[in-house]
């Protein structure tokens, strides 16, 4: 059933059609679903607080200091000239209604009369577009919160784009019977602030195994996956990541591993209370987009990049692997860490090189790795050879 909602106002104007302004009294400002906004509001904002500052020192001031809000509403009906009902459609019931630009102000009322500050002089302008669809509602969000900081995820979010991905997760938590913990936009509620759990990482993850893209054997630009930039997600880049999507839990678990590994090695250090690996903290912790995996220290979120890539060796040109990826998984990963990826660590500590992000984007150790896994991918083929061979020659002196 549609929400009905009541208005108190000082007055107001039909503006154009389909569209009504209106003066606001903000001690009684209804409380309005947040859906059509492209972020949630900080509280810990310098926006936030600079409104609530406004609103509870000066609050008859409030009207001239503020930009306002801005409404999306399925029909208005003025009741007076002091009253509108607002009717509201949420987005199970078809509809996308609700607070458009202006999340950080309608938190400070919230949390203004929740301290108890006398607001009754306080008002705000309020724009109410009626009927407005999807596209429309997210058109006018883009447009409104341009004026402050907004990421990029937020935005990419907001025009549906990553409608592809929620899809094949919301596939594979049923799949698996696990939870993604994954952001998708700014200040997203419940979702934590570990960058591994931001929607960008899990591309980045599975974009490294695109071995038809990052081939170091061809003459295309990019020798190896990119993970200092946001990917863009154009028509061709989508289509693109849904190919690759399937490998996703592949490199899920890839990341899970070699956390588990860089746990096991922490945990029994040669010099008690030392951590020889570059860029590891034992002082945070780090949660995993699968919400059954949790880490007592922090890395940078790229550190798997490099071992993740390594794995597109096995791939053929239409993402199969070569081999059955549990034959060959944890051996490779254990064979990389022991003979490159850990000495690499401990040589850069010892260097006194710290940076996460410059160590995980060095590109001698991605070509190392991906050296090692074409030598260790022949080594597995020729004992396959050989052990076909065996079989023949067994067959035929049963014969």
């Amino acid at each position: 059933m549609p929400k009905t909602l009541t208005f108190k106002i000082d007055q107001y104007i039909n503006a154009f059609p389909n569209c009504i302004i209106a003066t606001a009294h903000v001690d009684s400002f209804p409380n309005l679903p947040l859906e059509p906004n492209i972020r949630e509001p900080n509280r810990k904002s310098s926006t936030y607080r600079q409104i609530f500052d406004s609103l509870s020192t000066e609050p008859e001031k409030f009207f001239q200091r503020n930009n306002g809000i801005v409404l999306c509403v399925n029909k208005v009906k003025p009741i007076s000239r002091t009253e509108l009902e607002l009717e509201i459609l949420l987005s199970n019931e078809g509809g996308n209604d609700g607070i458009i630009n202006g999340g950080h102000t309608v938190l400070a009322f919230e949390q203004a009369r929740a301290n108890k500050y006398d607001l009754s002089l306080a008002r705000v302008k309020v724009t109410i577009h009626i009927g407005l669809s999807e596209d429309e509602a997210k058109d006018i969000a883009l447009a409104s919160n341009t004026s402050a900081p907004v990421d990029a995820r937020s935005k990419v979010n907001a025009r549906g784009d990553y409608k592809f991905l929620k899809q094949f997760l919301a596939k594979l938590e049923m799949e698996e019977e696990t939870k993604f913990r994954i952001a998708y936009y700014q200040h997203q509620s419940g979702a934590p602030k570990n960058p591994q759990c931001n929607v960008n990482h899990l591309i980045k993850l599975v974009n490294c195994l695109d071995r038809n893209k990052y081939n170091p054997q061809t003459k295309t630009k990019g020798k190896h996956p990119p993970v200092s930039n946001n990917p863009s997600l154009t028509d061709a880049e989508r289509e693109r990541l849904s190919r690759l999507l399937p490998l996703l839990p592949a490199s899920l678990w890839i990341e899970q591993r070699l956390f588990k590994t860089i746990e096991e090695h922490i945990t029994n250090p040669r010099k008690k209370g030392v951590i020889d690996l570059a860029s590891i903290d034992a002082r945070k912790n780090t949660l995993l987009p699968d919400s059954r995996y949790s880490f007592g220290f922090s890395a940078p979120a790229d550190i798997a990049m490099p071992i993740v890539a390594a794995y597109r060796v096995f791939l053929d040109e239409n993402y199969n692997w070569l081999i059955p990826f549990d034959d060959f998984a944890e051996d490779f990963l254990q064979h990389l860490w022991t003979n490159y990826y850990k000495k690499y660590l401990v040589s850069e500590k010892l260097a006194g090189n710290t940076v996460g992000s410059k160590i995980c984007r060095n590109p001698v150790i991605w070509d190392n790795l991906y050296v090692s896994a074409q030598n260790y991918l022949n080594q597995q083929l020729l004992k396959m050879v050989g052990s076909n061979n065996n079989k023949r020659e067994q067959l035929t002196l049963a014969n």
